[in-house]
């Protein structure tokens, strides 16, 4: 009876121990997620009126049907694929900047990992360097770098290549470079880390048994790569999606993008609904991208 006793007394110690343990994290969790979310889906099922205004005390699906659908004056209802097409551009955009991301990146992390230990360090601190600068101010760059009289068209200008300024800025092309440029160490890093564990010894037994560079490449080093490629193709994704400040500032207006419409509704167009409603509809996408990433990273039937 006394073992019993004691038995149960050390459970309830250890569940009281987690509870100190995990209360603070489950609270601010619980503060600062799970609320604002519950609060988002609480007024996306509500109206707004002419003034701009929430209809508290009355609920409906307007907001949701505003994806594909618009409201004519005679109430009935017609396609309008226009907030659909900048929902599928963001998905478009975040994917274009993860390929970019790892054409640049792996060769990166490549060369990073075949470094002495003294030249990692350096070469990693090299990396973050753009961290230190906010990220505004990064993007002001690229506005001088690609504006119609800025440093490329200048020179290209200079030097007799073009005889007319290329357009560069306010289009697809200008965000996706700021978006590469802007989370690409996101994609180097997790590589490296997956490189940096490598073993050379299995590259040189791969030479000796006549395996050629691209064979070596493939069998590998991408097999040993392949946790950090996944980890940095979502840490590239999911913040594209939502991106804001690039979108908003290289694509001048013209290349809108889910977080800016989002904002958008929030501010000047004052439809709370609709800006809750798109809050979750890029909260889905973002869990459908996690949801693949827990997929390809889950270890397959009988692997150690």
């Amino acid at each position: 009876m006394a073992v019993t006793e004691n038995s149960v007394g050390q459970r309830r110690a250890a569940w009281r121990a987690r509870a100190i343990l995990i209360g603070p994290a489950a609270l601010a969790i619980g503060v600062f997620m799970v609320v604002p979310l519950l609060l988002m889906a609480w007024i996306s099922i509500h109206e707004r009126d002419f003034s701009g205004s929430v209809v508290w005390d009355s609920y409906s699906p307007e907001a949701y049907l505003r994806f594909i659908f618009e409201r004519n004056l005679d109430d009935s209802l017609s396609w309008n694929f226009d907030y659909l097409s900048i929902i599928l551009r963001s998905i478009w955009l975040s994917a274009i900047t993860t390929a970019l991301s790892l054409l640049v990146g792996f060769p990166t992390a490549l060369f990073m990992a075949t470094r002495s230990e003294k030249w990692r360090a350096i070469l990693v601190f090299l990396v973050t360097i753009p961290f230190w600068t906010n990220l505004l101010v990064r993007n002001y760059a690229w506005i001088l770098l690609l504006r119609d009289h800025g440093t490329i068209n200048s020179f290209l200008l200079w030097t007799g290549i073009i005889g007319e300024p290329l357009p560069l800025l306010h289009n697809g092309f200008a965000v996706s470079v700021g978006l590469t440029y802007s989370f690409l160490p996101f994609m180097v890093l997790p590589i490296y880390a997956s490189l940096e564990k490598l073993d050379p010894r299995l590259i040189e037994a791969s030479f000796d048994l006549y395996a050629n560079r691209v064979r070596t490449l493939w069998h590998i080093v991408l097999p040993a790569a392949k946790p950090g490629i996944i980890a940095g193709s979502i840490l590239v994704f999911v913040p594209c999606l939502g991106s804001y400040v690039t979108p908003e500032l290289l694509g001048g207006g013209k290349t809108m993008m889910i977080g800016n419409l989002i904002g958008l509704q929030f501010g000047a167009a004052r439809n709370w609904p609709f800006g809750a409603a798109l809050g979750f509809a890029l909260l889905s996408l973002v869990l459908i991208a996690m949801t693949i990433y827990a997929l390809k990273a889950r270890p397959k039937a009988g692997s150690q």
